[in-house]
């Protein structure tokens, strides 16, 4: 596959800006793999596509507050750090990217909030926009936490324009978020409401959760026209022994196990056995899933509409089957479905 057979036309005004009034009411388009068939419906009919003993698989990863704005010293000068993991807890040690990286240096300060209550020194550079910062910090970790909370902005992607609102501290998380360490939304399970849930699991359905730390690499271009030569970035995952045991009898059962969302399914295929098993995991993974594509553990998927070009779009192509996720983009489009990470889902079965 060629990144130029990932290219469509996607109007500006149909990636959103905001969330759905409610979780479960976002629209729902249905593809069907074996007969291609493509029904549109609100994200709560999504119940009637599940059975007694059907399994969902989530991620519960938690996105933190990663967007600090700060001041260099001496100059003032504005500067936005996107915290992107911790290195080391105990000296207070973060991999960041800063915004504008020209005018960062390493031996610079850098104070947060309006006291100057915390303050970060440069310590390296690792790319032309990362860095290692290591924050100044006399207080407990869990005061430093706190620190970083209260001056932290919800990292929304920039693609959407406008400015952070409140409520977005609520809605740029799932219902199922426990562990933190996310920057980027696992954003297909933000579809679903504590009440869907519920239904869900009145009906026999039984909700099962791995952990995969998404970052920025989900929003990263994709540069090569080969795609065979593109390399992800490695993001944390988890699979407790609890999950794979669940994931296993079902599928020995011939359930349907549906994965909600890329990172999901990220996470499922970089820990499977020869025999198609899960099998439990706790490390890294920069797995690249891409057409064509064999799938070991799920046979269903929910999903966002992904910008052109994506490596999110092009995995879910790979479930799919290209051309029907290309038809499914065009109806998409042309029946005006809203696309990224506030935008509306699809499910494939």
């Amino acid at each position: 596959m060629k990144l130029s057979d990932f290219k469509f036309n996607l109007p500006a005004e149909l990636i959103a800006e905001n969330p759905a009034h409610n979780r479960d009411e976002s629209r729902l388009m249905v593809v069907n793999r074996q007969t291609g068939e493509i029904e549109h419906k609100i994200f709560k009919d999504i119940i009637s596509y599940f059975d007694d003993g059907d399994i969902m698989i989530t991620n519960n990863t938690k996105v933190f507050p990663a967007r600090l704005y700060g001041t260099k010293e001496k100059t003032g000068a504005k500067i936005e750090v996107f915290l992107l993991r911790e290195l080391n807890r105990e000296a207070r040690l973060w991999d960041v990217l800063v915004d504008p990286a020209r005018k960062i240096r390493i031996g610079n300060k850098l104070y947060f909030g309006d006291d100057d209550n915390l303050v970060a020194e440069v310590i390296d550079n690792t790319t032309s926009r990362g860095r290692t910062l290591r924050f100044l910090f006399d207080g407990t970790y869990d005061e430093f936490k706190k620190t970083v909370e209260s001056l932290g902005e919800t990292p929304l992607p920039k693609l959407i324009k406008r400015a952070v609102q409140p409520e977005d501290k609520e809605r740029y998380q799932t219902v199922f978020a426990k562990r933190e360490g996310a920057v980027a939304a696992p954003t297909a399970g933000m579809h679903f409401s504590r009440e869907l849930i519920k239904r869900l699991e009145l009906k026999g359905i039984t909700f099962a959760e791995v952990t995969l730390h998404a970052g920025l690499g989900n929003f990263r271009n994709v540069d090569v026209e080969d795609l065979s030569k593109h390399k992800m970035d490695s993001e944390q995952f988890m699979i407790e022994e609890q999950t794979a045991n669940i994931v296993n009898q079902a599928k020995d059962r011939k359930q349907r196990i549906c994965a909600v969302g890329t990172t999901t399914m990220r996470a499922l295929e970089s820990s499977v056995s020869i025999y198609g098993h899960l099998k439990p995991y706790d490390g890294w993974t920069n797995k690249f899933l891409y057409p064509p594509h064999e799938f070991s553990v799920a046979n269903a998927m929910v999903s966002n509409f992904h910008l052109p070009q994506s490596t999110l779009m092009m995995m879910v192509s790979a479930f799919a089957g290209f051309d029907l996720l290309i038809k499914a983009y065009k109806v998409a489009v042309k029946e005006k479905y809203k696309f990224f990470t506030y935008g509306d889902a699809m499910l494939i079965i």
